[in-house]
């Protein structure tokens, strides 16, 4: 999802604190990292595979009227950031790989909806990610393979890593892949915006990215293609971007663009919110990539609601929770198998 079509995405968003005395993140404090240890109902906990890192970002989660950036640390703005995200979707990492999620002043509603500070809201926020992706780089890494991965805001933050701390450095060697879920990549970011880091065309390719947006079927589609293609041409000059990058994310591979319910590993059931996770149910979504939009058709009792519009942004993640578990720890063995197990 765009960034300006994220803001009709923030319906169940809490109001944020004012921002004139917050701190700025220290990121060798343990109190700006989110441990992730929770998963959905019934899904037992295997650490099989931890030879990999997962450095996760999470979306936009507070609607605000007066700040453009939330602080972390308040109660309110944490709580409902770990339970309605970081743990919903970062969790979705955990079986394969130690997981960092720091917490940020991520950008708010506010911002989404300003054009004049929209940009510099994001700056702050994306320059509290890159301090604490090279704290963690200095002092936790020790050389691991990693994966980068966010979602809606974090995936554009994601993005922004890609493109400034990964691509054409020594750390790109050991990148097993990046997710980068709920935005707007068009063709043409390609390159030579992202040049040298592919898109990811087979589940177990490494060193790539991946992207998908979830629709749900039979909704019109054309504004928001239409707002993607419009964001491009501003922000390059007049060129045109193409379409929309779309994987499908229970296949990953770019010629298998349609899954059939039954191949669906699980997903999470019932809408993000405060408390644990509903239960992960198989079979229960099929999806195919159109015009570079995952349309979906979800199961009746998974209990999902579309945004006005149709969006399914609220479950980017949820819908294929499972798929993206496996896929994770798919291409993390094919990482260490082709390195050397570490």
């Amino acid at each position: 999802m765009s960034l300006r079509l994220i803001l009709a995405a923030m319906l169940a968003a809490i109001a944020a604190p004012a921002l004139a005395e917050v701190p700025v993140p220290d990121y060798a404090q343990a109190q700006y990292w989110s441990t992730v240890d929770q998963l959905p109902q019934g899904v037992a906990a295997s650490h099989a595979l931890r030879g990999v890192d997962v450095f996760w970002i999470h979306p936009t989660t507070t609607r605000s009227q007066t700040d453009y950036n939330h602080d972390p640390l308040d109660p309110a703005v944490l709580k409902w950031t770990e339970e309605s995200a970081v743990q919903r979707q970062g969790s979705a990492f955990s079986a394969c790989c130690r997981v960092f999620a720091p917490r940020y002043r991520a950008a708010t509603t506010k911002a989404l909806a300003d054009p004049a500070n929209r940009e510099k809201a994001f700056a702050l926020a994306y320059s509290d990610v890159e301090r604490a992706f090279d704290w963690y780089m200095a002092h936790e890494n020790k050389g691991r393979p990693f994966i980068i991965a966010g979602h809606s805001q974090g995936g554009a933050h994601t993005t922004s890593l890609l493109e400034k701390r990964v691509k054409g450095t020594k750390l790109q060697r050991r990148m097993v892949a990046a997710y980068v879920i709920g935005i707007n990549l068009m063709e043409g970011d390609l390159s030579p915006r992202l040049a040298g880091i592919p898109f990811c065309n087979t589940p177990a390719q490494t060193g790539c990215f991946v992207q998908w947006n979830a629709v749900l079927a039979g909704s019109d589609n054309a504004p928001m293609l239409k707002s993607y293609r419009d964001i491009f041409v501003a922000q390059n000059g007049g060129k045109d971007g193409g379409k929309p990058l779309c994987v499908n994310p229970v296949t990953f591979d770019t010629r298998r663009r349609l899954s059939l319910s039954a191949e669906a590993k699980g997903a999470v059931a019932g809408d993000p919110g405060f408390g644990p996770m509903g239960p992960v149910q198989t079979g229960a979504v099929a999806a195919e990539c159109r015009d570079g939009l995952l349309t979906v058709w979800p199961a009746p009792s998974l209990g999902l609601k579309p945004l006005p519009g149709g969006s399914m942004h609220f479950h980017d993640v949820g819908l294929f929770w499972a798929d993206i578990s496996a896929n994770a720890g798919l291409r993390a063995r094919a990482w260490l198998k082709a390195h050397g197990s570490r």
